[in-house]
């Protein structure tokens, strides 16, 4: 992965300064930071909901290899 400096990050901003012009740039910055920020919870929310299903697929137990739901699970593991 390739990393940027504080110059080329130094380079961009003037850049973009000069592309947008200063009077839009903090709009432009701002709508930048809300795009950044609505993809970061969605992400969030799409990690934790497969968390969740994993959490209900997945038994707590690995010799029960049925569902936590399912009573035969719980019998086979007791008949030992």
């Amino acid at each position: 992965m390739p990393q940027i400096g504080w110059f080329e990050i130094l380079i961009i901003v003037v850049v973009a300064i000069l592309v947008i012009g200063p009077k839009d740039f903090p709009k432009v910055l701002n709508k930048v930071g809300s795009w950044i920020g609505s993809t970061k919870r969605y992400f969030s929310d799409i990690q934790k909901k497969m968390t969740k299903l994993e959490d209900e697929v997945t038994p707590d137990d690995p010799e029960v290899k049925y569902s936590k739901n399912n009573d035969e699970g719980v019998e086979k593991k007791n008949d030992r």
